[in-house]
């Protein structure tokens, strides 16, 4: 085999080079440690040294270096053997060991074999803290117990009136059956509308949320959501409009979702009126600005960023959490933005700029015509 020599640093083979001093590996954020084919400890970085303890240190052999162990108490290099076994083996999957005060590392170790089935030549082990896989568990744990609770409470509605009217129709008049069947229709909406705000929190996430954008006038099609929005509440939502005729270009059916998500929300976090209104602009951008105010508590300042992200929820008013995250993805996808401000009368202000012309940066349109937007950061 060929040797040859990079900067000082030995070359076992063509085109792979294996370091003897920790240097560079001090700039990696895992832990690695670095062993030769006698099994001695070439390479041991920073992190792994916090990791392992003082044992861990070149020179010493790779047992000693290694001294973690599984739940049952069984050595690391006793349970792996990375210097036996099949001579086709050339990695161990990522394992989880404890070290000896009991914190769990996440460990993968390939193995270097000289040619095809040779011996092994070196043992390169990367170790990495657990806690960020435990956070990851600990969100998705409570992502899935958030979705369930959503889902169930509409979804329980449903059963125990269509219960009901199956077991007790006889005995049921017109007007309780109506009643029931409305209440059911109404829990079987939210569960819908539910179901689509999660689809679309998982296409502004990955990049892929359809949009059929075209330019039509906000303020009959804001009028019509106010309209429909007051049918559903006894508070008093009103609306200025400075230019009924000003246009926006974008997808209709997320305009009118994000403007009914910010006054289903005022209505729901504020108090006293909400007041919607609409005005055309030049300035940052050529579109419209849409003001959103409520009579309520406000938001304070330190936490306006966190009311975008996802499940975030104030007080104990009702919602998915996950109205404002959708409003902050779909108009950024129409290249506009959302901040939250102080509101005139004493509660929050939300200002929506949007845009009139097509966002530069929109995707590149599909067959069918429709563009995929940027996800929201």
């Amino acid at each position: 085999m060929r040797r040859q020599r990079r900067r000082g640093l030995p070359v076992a083979s063509v085109g792979s080079v294996i370091p003897t001093s920790a240097d560079a590996y001090d700039l990696l954020p895992d832990g690695v440690v670095l062993a030769d084919a006698d099994g001695d400890v070439l390479v041991v970085n920073e992190v792994a040294r916090r990791m392992l303890g003082p044992a861990a240190r070149p020179g010493v052999p790779l047992r000693e270096a290694m001294t973690l162990q599984d739940r049952e108490g069984n050595a690391w290099f006793a349970t792996v053997g990375p210097y036996r076994g099949l001579s086709t083996r050339r990695a161990i999957p990522e394992q989880a060991w404890f070290t000896e005060d009991g914190t769990e590392l996440l460990v993968h170790t390939r193995i270097r074999r000289t040619g095809r089935g040779g011996p092994v030549d070196h043992v390169a082990v990367a170790l990495r803290s657990a806690r960020g896989r435990e956070r990851l568990d600990r969100e998705r744990s409570d992502l899935v117990a958030t979705v369930a609770h959503e889902l169930r409470s509409p979804l329980t509605g449903v059963k125990g009136f269509v219960g009901t009217l199956l077991n007790k129709w006889d005995r049921l008049n017109d007007e309780q059956k109506r009643l029931m069947l409305t209440t059911a229709h109404s829990d079987a909406e939210r569960l819908s509308r539910l179901i689509t705000e999660l689809l679309d929190v998982a296409r502004i996430d990955t990049g892929r949320l359809p949009l059929y954008p075209r330019e039509f006038e906000i303020g009959p099609c804001v009028e019509r959501i106010l309209s429909s929005v007051r049918a559903g509440t006894s508070r008093t939502v009103l609306h200025t409009d400075e230019d009924p005729q000003a246009t926006v270009f974008a997808d209709p059916d997320k305009f009118i979702q994000v403007v009914t998500n910010l006054v289903e929300n005022a209505i729901r976090h504020g108090e006293g009126e909400v007041r919607v209104a609409t005005r055309p602009l030049t300035e940052p951008v050529r579109g419209v600005e849409i003001l959103v105010d409520d009579e309520g508590d406000g938001i304070p300042e330190g936490i306006r960023t966190r009311v975008f992200t996802k499940f975030w929820k104030s007080g104990v008013s009702g919602g998915s959490g996950l109205g404002m995250y959708i409003v902050n993805g779909l108009t950024r996808v129409h290249g506009g933005t959302v901040e939250i401000l102080d509101g005139p009368r004493g509660g929050a202000r939300v200002r929506v700029l949007w845009p009139t012309a097509p966002a530069d940066d929109e995707g590149p349109a599909d067959e069918s015509g429709s563009r995929a937007g940027r996800p929201a950061s």
